[in-house]
């Protein structure tokens, strides 16, 4: 079975750039062209429209995790138990929501600055539970997200069902006012197609470290050519240790997802014709699950830290896990009824927070985006461009202070303590996969 990310199929392929070559010279290097990479080139360019601007890749530019996700724009997540007002940790979970709501007015912006068609849909989501005992202290829930500029709403039974399609789901928080949905993979295709003409993408280049050189100026070392550049910023997420940052105390999590194909008339008349919809789980390793406005459906219901990627055959087993999810849901349809299957990164911090700093003179970096990475990437991007660019703001200082992703023991501790986690993680989600 092959690894074809759906989204990516129905985007349509970008103009090939050619590989890195030769000792090329630049102001600016941003490695990484996901998400992240392509709204610091942006910024970077706004900021300093006379330099020259180079973003390399390790594969083909907008066509890595970032094109791979599940498209949910996040302004508002669902609080723990812990977050509610009046507890404890409803202070911080004020200010990661004021960050997550301007970064969602980041996406927004973007779309619009650059006329991207990308399905987007600034409708909401849901957090919604088969079991309701995993979806408690709604009154609170609901009171701690409008208390912080979100609209909520409660629903449960024949209300939910008209609303999704199917029974499966007995009770929801919907959420909106920020909280969207879009296609993924149109949307950073849209950012690379937008580039300004001073930035230079490099496309299937694989950067092995960096090196000082002289006039305090850095080399980015690759297979057939390399780059110096003055400032380094570093956009690889899960993928950072690549470029020799090993301390930023995140971690890739490995994830599965299947599209099926379009519902019929039919189909569609039996559920409802709802309007498209996504449902996140409210525990970490439940199936995030997406109606699409061309009435296809998609589910995540895989979650893994792993040492390796998947190989194929294991691939067809994730594809197992999602049909029996797709049928718990919409039982007319079966492992005949999916059309792409596909894997993608995450990248994951201990706390929840972000990796965001200066690493060294002239080298930025940000990882960790803890599953949000359509809105924090974009905004990380802007913000990683200002802060190398010494452009001070109190959101860039707010999303400083809250980039602390918390200490990671050392490996192999870490590898043996992250599957056991996984694995307890995946037996309180068993009714919500």
């Amino acid at each position: 079975m092959d690894n074809i990310c759906g989204w990516i199929a129905q985007a349509g392929n970008a103009p090939a750039r050619g590989r890195l070559s030769g000792a090329q010279k630049a102001d600016w290097l941003v490695i990484g062209a996901g998400i992240t990479g392509l709204s610091a080139a942006h910024n970077l360019a706004q900021l300093h429209p006379e330099a020259r601007i180079v973003v390399v890749d390790r594969q083909s530019a907008a066509q890595g995790a970032s094109a791979r996700n599940s498209g949910f724009v996040v302004a508002h997540e669902h609080p723990a138990n812990s977050e509610l007002i009046g507890a404890a940790g409803f202070a911080g979970f004020e200010v990661d929501t004021a960050i997550s709501r301007a970064a969602s007015e980041e996406v927004r912006q973007r779309i619009a600055r650059h006329a991207i068609d990308c399905d987007f849909r600034d409708s909401g989501y849901f957090f919604a539970v088969n079991d309701p005992a995993k979806l408690n202290q709604v009154d609170a829930k609901l009171a701690t997200l409008r208390a912080l500029g979100a609209r909520a709403e409660f629903l449960q039974g024949e209300s939910l069902s008209r609303k999704l399609g199917t029974r499966h789901y007995q009770a929801a928080i919907w959420c909106g006012n920020g909280n969207a949905l879009l296609q993924p993979a149109k949307y950073v295709k849209g950012l690379l197609d937008a580039l300004p003409e001073n930035v230079t993408v490099f496309e299937n280049t694989d950067i092995s470290g960096l090196e000082r050189v002289g006039s305090g100026r850095l080399r980015a070392q690759g297979a057939e050519g390399s780059v110096e550049a003055k400032q380094v910023l570093v956009c690889l997420n899960a993928f950072i240790p690549r470029v020799g940052i090993n301390d930023s105390a995140t971690f890739p999590m490995e994830l599965s997802a299947s599209l099926t194909r379009p519902l019929t008339d039919q189909e569609f008349a039996a559920i409802g014709s709802v309007e498209p919809w996504g449902v996140l789980s409210t525990r970490p390793l439940g199936a995030t699950v997406r109606l699409t406005p061309d009435r296809r459906v998609m589910i995540r219901n895989t979650a893994e830290y792993r040492t390796r990627d998947l190989s194929n055959s294991e691939l067809v087993l994730r594809r197992q896990h999602h049909v029996r999810g797709l049928q718990r849901r919409f039982p007319f349809l079966g492992e005949q009824d999916i059309r792409y299957t596909w894997t993608g990164h995450l990248s994951a911090s201990r706390s929840g927070q972000a990796y965001f700093d200066r690493v060294e003179e002239g080298v930025f970096a940000v990882a960790g985006c803890n599953g949000s990475g359509v809105a924090r990437g974009t905004l990380w991007g802007r913000l990683l461009a200002e802060l190398a660019s010494g452009v001070d703001s109190p959101l860039l200082q707010s999303v400083m202070q809250r980039a602390e992703p918390g200490w990671l023991p050392p490996r192999p501790f870490f590898d043996i303590g992250a599957m056991l986690r996984m694995r307890v993680e995946a037996v309180r989600a068993r009714t919500e996969i």
